[in-house]
């Protein structure tokens, strides 16, 4: 792989330390000057990334989902006749990962969506482009349950996706103020091996 050259490790680090500020911040607690001062970047160089602040937030959230997209494609891609299986290991991950970080963080989607999903429109459009996305890929593994015959054929993978996504982020809030993975172990044990379930 050719090593990156130095505008794309500027513009790679700066999106890295926005994603590391928003979650600790939000995004109207973090100012430009101290996401430029973290990574040592010149403010006048930041315009050479990006146009503005939202636009900034915007890439932010897309370098955000995209680990999250890779590392369910590669358990996806793994999964060989359990799709269902490779997308339960999957959460399990995430899981682990949150009780390892004590909770802290929850989801950066999530906060912003809470945040500035309904002030910014170009944030709110990086929003729904990466939660599209992510729902896609579980859709897709979901299609591939229900032909492997893991998965209920009364509901639409689509349903089931949004329902996951939608009941995943409310777990990931409630985990957050009660500082325990219940919520989220919760949400993965009702969809993923009961309402899910053939």
């Amino acid at each position: 792989m050719p090593k990156p050259n130095k505008k794309e490790f500027n513009r790679e680090s700066l999106l890295n330390q926005g994603v590391v500020l928003f979650m600790n911040q939000g995004y109207h607690g973090t100012g430009l000057q101290e996401i430029l001062d973290a990574v040592n970047v010149p403010k006048g160089s930041f315009y050479n990334y990006f146009s503005s602040k939202e636009e900034f937030g915007a890439a932010v959230i897309q370098h955000y989902i995209e680990p999250f997209i890779s590392r369910l494609s590669l358990h996806l891609q793994q999964s060989g006749s359990d799709a269902l299986g490779a997308i339960r290991r999957y959460f399990d991950e995430l899981i682990v990962e949150l009780e390892e970080n004590k909770f802290k963080g929850g989801c950066l989607l999530g906060s912003l969506m809470g945040e500035i999903g309904s002030t910014s429109d170009v944030c709110q459009q990086s929003l729904q482009s990466a939660i599209a996305r992510y729902r896609d890929l579980l859709q897709s593994g979901l299609a591939q349950a229900q032909q492997q015959g893991s998965v209920r054929t009364d509901k639409t993978p689509e349903e089931m996706a949004d329902l996951l996504i939608n009941t995943w982020q409310g777990a990931l809030l409630r985990m957050q103020i009660e500082k325990s993975s219940a919520p989220i172990k919760q949400c993965c044990h009702d969809l993923l091996n009961d309402f899910f379930i053939r």
